[in-house]
């Protein structure tokens, strides 16, 4: 029953797509809905086999899956792109965003929205989900008049008794069951983790937070996760962060000033400067995916010039990206962060939930899954796929995480990742810069971007998090010492092996200082970084845990 009713869902949106698409939308445009509904077709098939969640949830339990084993979710291999994207030449991205389009996914890779949604994210539910609507509203740590909500009174696991069961099978319209997924992740996060919050602001230990999920949160959270292609579990870009922003003067662009949270956990100020920080860093992906596409081709054809422009425009992007990230630090305050942070850890690898949680009315086994993180944006993998940073990252258990984190996150997202690797491997990308030493200088400026950003989330896990707590592990699930630096290494390294190889005396004169300069730099900083996780870990256990 569900492959038929999806499958007639798929038919009747690509109509639709035809039907209602500005007269003037792109050929790539087109191809990009019509991969998009190809893949969802294949999410259809994974998800209506036996180890599924219930298709049907509200009105019969699923049959419980084999010991251990997870609902299945959206996997994502490049072979799909070279099997369904063959429409345009590489990845088929949107050049119109079809603002006004709620047959296709809310987050498509686009050269205006870049890894953003769309269309601004829908901030009051419809009539039909009021009481959701209320209990969000009513939910904060701090309400907007300054009175303490469901959360600070610990009135909030009682209060969810009286949200009712809704039935979601029947809703196809793209910007609801986004704004729905958002919705119930926070509500679901917040059931979860609302005794670990209590403790925790009570004794600065976290304890358990509860270990079953009721099927009225449950049943309906599964059903939209499965409609989307997500987990059912809160997500940076779905949910958090990325799907989580209103725009107060609709004419003005995603900027500081002109953006407000549409969900809080605590109500605080610094948790608004957190989140719409990462907004408005995400605003400028449009113009990343552009310049990574043009590098990509420009490798592919040995285009000297336009590689070199192509792969300065990244660096200039990330630069951008890079100076809006260190605006953090004033507008989310350090102390403020552990305010919030607890309503956003997830329940693998976290001691809060050792044996999991058990989703009511869609499996009798227990479901494990990351928290939100910053980790799961899009923009820095992108880079580390453009630059063949990701295969050169160590084969260990902190690697293999990264490569977790990166499931975390819409599909089509990831597909595009995916096809920014194999691309990069195939043309060659950092062997084609270092054949020119001019080009190996621009190429050793991309990489010190992904240094620049990796350094700052460093930073940020320094003064944000181990400064005022020895909790092991990170809202991901990943050991909070040693994981970064894992990353942050393997940039390191690079721009050290790249470094050595430019002869100096090929180089344009603003190219020499810059070479010089980046490279003695990233020598000192990673004989600092051995000796900070060094003596980090004598002070946070179990850091090889993962």
């Amino acid at each position: 029953m569900l492959r038929q009713t999806l499958h007639r869902q798929a038919t009747a949106s690509f109509k639709n797509v035809l039907q209602h698409a500005p007269a003037k939308t792109s050929t790539s445009a087109i191809a990009a809905i019509s991969h998009s509904l190809r893949l969802q077709a294949q999410a259809i098939r994974e998800y209506s086999t036996p180890s599924s969640p219930s298709s049907s949830p509200s009105s019969s339990p699923s049959t419980p899956s084999s010991q251990g084993q997870q609902p299945k979710y959206r996997q994502f291999h490049s072979s799909d792109i070279s099997q369904q994207a063959r429409e345009v030449s590489g990845f088929p991205i949107l050049e119109d965003p079809l603002v006004h389009n709620h047959s296709i996914p809310s987050f498509m890779v686009g050269t205006q929205n870049g890894f953003l949604p769309r269309q601004d994210p829908m901030d009051v539910l419809p009539k039909e989900y009021e009481a959701l609507e209320q209990l969000l509203q009513k939910m904060p740590l701090t309400l907007k008049d300054g009175s303490k909500g469901l959360l600070a009174l610990g009135q909030f696991g009682e209060a969810c008794k009286s949200l009712p069961q809704y039935d979601l099978s029947n809703v196809e319209d793209s910007e609801l069951l986004s704004a729905l997924y958002r919705d119930y992740t926070f509500v679901a996060s917040a059931y979860l983790l609302e005794p670990c919050d209590l403790l925790y602001r009570k004794t600065g230990d976290y304890g358990l937070g509860r270990s079953v999920l009721p099927k009225n949160i449950a049943v309906p959270l599964v059903q939209v996760a499965e409609k989307i292609g997500a987990k059912p579990f809160m997500e940076y870009a779905l949910s958090y962060a990325l799907y989580n922003y209103r725009r107060i003067d609709k004419t003005k662009g995603l900027v500081w000033g002109n953006l407000e949270l549409i969900r809080p956990f605590s109500g605080d100020k610094s948790e608004v400067g957190f989140i719409i920080s990462h907004v408005t860093m995400v605003s400028h992906s449009g113009e990343l995916v552009k310049n990574t596409m043009r590098t990509l081709q420009a490798a592919e054809k040995h285009n000297r010039q336009v590689f070199n422009e192509s792969l300065a425009n990244v660096v200039s992007t990330y630069e951008k990206i890079n100076m809006e990230m260190d605006t953090m630090w004033e507008r989310s305050l350090p102390s403020d962060y552990l305010k919030f942070r607890t309503f956003i850890m997830g329940t693998k690898n976290q001691p809060m939930f050792p044996k999991g949680v058990i989703y009511e009315g869609v499996s009798d086994e227990p479901m494990f899954h990351r928290g939100e993180s910053g980790a799961n944006d899009s923009m820095v993998p992108m880079g580390d796929n453009l630059l063949q940073l990701t295969e050169s990252m160590p084969s260990n258990p902190l690697t293999a995480v990264l490569k977790d984190f990166r499931t975390y996150r819409p599909h089509n997202h990831a597909e595009f990742l995916e096809f920014v690797e194999e691309k990069a491997r195939q043309t060659q990308v950092r062997h084609f810069a270092e054949q020119d030493p001019n080009s190996a200088a621009i190429y050793l400026a991309a990489v010190d971007q992904i240094r620049n950003f990796r350094n700052r989330h460093w930073s940020f896990t320094k003064e944000y998090i181990i400064k005022y707590t020895k909790h092991p592990v990170a809202t991901g699930g990943s050991p909070i010492v040693t994981w970064l630096p894992n990353q942050l290494a393997t940039v390191l390294k690079t721009m050290q092996e790249v470094g050595a190889k430019i002869d100096a005396n090929q180089l344009l004169p603003e190219n020499k200082t810059l070479v010089n300069t980046l490279t003695k730099r990233a020598d000192a900083q990673a004989r600092i970084l051995d000796r900070e996780v060094a003596q980090l870990r004598t002070e946070i256990r179990d850091q090889d845990k993962v």
